[in-house]
């Protein structure tokens, strides 16, 4: 891990109507940090992560990702920076039914136009080093959750991103599955160098993380 920064938030707030959820919300995560988000329901973690993820704006506030000022990118600028530069995995794994784990895989680099061939080797080699070579062609209801939440890790890491937010990643996994699937992110942090940003109920991937952030009432008290 090294010094530079990854994410530098500062002083950002959200509203959704009267409802106040980030009150000026400061935070940096270098590059190669995995850091945890941890906070009760309705603390403002989620709305975080979807303005870390450039998904939702901000109403006030600065935000660097990996030295690009987002906020001042806009449309199709805006969703190619994304597409590129951060993975999402969620806590419903958002796999498209009809598609194959393979094919759910690709979908993030067909949309950024990579070559298809590159593509499905780099496809294979992802689901393969998870565990999955061998559940390749199989689709979502054939998987078990595990397999799943695997799959979309992989839909994550396609297009090589700097920065990878989940949220809740392991939220309907068993505790087996679960701990694989944060054993995994450390993995993949010392093969590729990726910074994870996730927001967590579990106090096991809480404990485990380079660092833990608490948002309470719409800001970091820690």
């Amino acid at each position: 891990m090294n010094n530079a920064l990854m994410v530098q938030a500062e002083e950002i707030t959200k509203s959704y109507g009267t409802l106040r959820v980030l009150r000026g919300v400061s935070l940096s995560v270098k590059k190669g940090e995995v850091v945890a988000v941890v906070g009760a329901s309705g603390a403002g973690k989620s709305t975080l992560l979807h303005i870390l993820g450039t998904l939702d704006l901000p109403d006030g506030g600065h935000l660097m990702i990996n030295g690009t000022d987002v906020l001042k990118m806009h449309g199709k600028s805006l969703a190619s920076f994304r597409n590129r530069s951060i993975g999402f995995v969620f806590q419903f794994h958002n796999l498209l039914p009809e598609f194959s784990a393979l094919e759910n895989v690709m979908i993030p680099g067909l949309i950024a136009k990579e070559d298809e061939k590159r593509l499905r080797e780099r496809a294979v080699e992802l689901l393969t080093m998870l565990g999955l070579g061998e559940r390749l062609t199989h689709k979502p209801a054939a998987l078990s959750g595990g397999e799943q939440q695997r799959t979309a890790v992989a839909r994550a890491l396609i297009n090589n991103p700097a920065l990878i937010l989940a949220d809740e990643p392991s939220g309907n996994l068993d505790s087996k599955n679960a701990h694989e699937l944060h054993r995994l992110f450390f993995d993949l942090r010392e093969k590729l160098n990726q910074t994870f940003v996730i927001v967590t109920h579990n106090p096991e991937f809480a404990a485990m993380a380079d660092r833990k952030l608490e948002i309470r009432d719409g800001v970091i008290i820690s």
